[in-house]
């Protein structure tokens, strides 16, 4: 069961897309939205990600950070980018750790659930019924934004 409303965001310390290391702290003060897909380069996560890149000018203009995370490495996650245009970073979670504390280990991968962080670092929302097509307008309509 992924974590609920209500509780804070496990914090975390992470290699992105380009190998840069991202901690949740870097974010304090935003809205973060933190979405967990399986794998990188398959139907229904790309439909997901390319949801997100095309809503990326709505979520910059509300000061709300996009990041994707799988169990997939930073070359898998650097030709997923490549290959889609992706406008937002991926975190590459290969020890599982953040898979794990987010409680959304689907037995080897992330199961597809995205949380909400508030600015003070509680989660807000969580929605594990993820359409993929229109996640990103769904997530943007569940803020009010």
């Amino acid at each position: 069961m992924a974590l609920a409303v209500g509780t804070k965001a496990p914090t975390f310390t992470v290699k992105d897309t380009s190998g840069n290391t991202v901690s949740l702290s870097d974010f304090a003060g935003k809205t973060v939205v933190l979405y967990f897909y399986p794998k990188d380069d398959t139907p229904g996560c790309t439909k997901q990600a390319c949801s997100f890149r095309d809503a990326q000018p709505e979520y910059k203009g509300k000061d709300v950070v996009v990041l994707g995370v799988s169990a997939d490495d930073e070359a898998s996650h650097q030709a997923f980018t490549a290959k889609y245009n992706l406008n937002f970073p991926l975190l590459a979670d290969t020890d599982q750790a953040l898979i794990k504390a987010y409680d959304v280990d689907g037995g080897g991968y992330a199961k597809r659930v995205t949380f909400v962080i508030s600015p003070e670092g509680q989660i807000t929302h969580v929605d594990a019924s993820v359409n993929t097509s229109t996640h990103a307008s769904d997530i943007l309509a569940q803020l009010g934004l």
